[in-house]
């Protein structure tokens, strides 16, 4: 497997593991216990017809991509609460910059109602905080 290919599934969950999201290590591919260590997945398992391609491929680490077998990856997620594969760095910053900008708009139409133009400059700095601080991965 190239770089170029293991870089881009590990970055496709920023580097966490997309069953139970927990923190891989780039370096670490492959290698048993070793802390943060962690394997190529297929979601769709190769024995139920799934493929190499790489949208079928997610970096996972080594407990949870033994103990998944052939289950699909959805029923394993949903034992660590999760209903889909962490999101990417890029990804993630897009979700940051959206939430924002509704905050800035919603806290500033609200700020600007109750307490006129300043009162919309308070609100949405303060909405600007609130979008930033909001999760991505929620």
């Amino acid at each position: 497997m190239t770089n170029d290919r293991l870089n881009s599934i590990y970055d496709r969950t920023h580097g966490c593991c997309h069953i139970c999201r927990k923190k891989l290590s780039f370096t670490n591919y492959g290698v048993r216990g070793a802390k943060g260590s962690w394997e190529i997945e297929h979601s769709i398992p190769k024995a139920v017809g799934g493929t190499n391609h790489l949208n079928n491929l997610f970096a996972a680490c080594m407990p949870c991509n033994r103990s998944k077998g052939a289950k699909s990856t959805r029923s394993v997620r949903q034992i660590h609460g999760h209903t889909r594969a962490p999101y990417s760095k890029e990804k993630k910053q897009q979700i940051r910059n959206s939430n924002i900008l509704a905050g800035v708009t919603l806290f500033g139409i609200i700020g600007a109602g109750i307490a006129g133009p300043i009162g919309g400059i308070i609100g949405a700095v303060i909405g600007s905080e609130i979008g930033r601080n909001k999760s991505p991965n929620r």
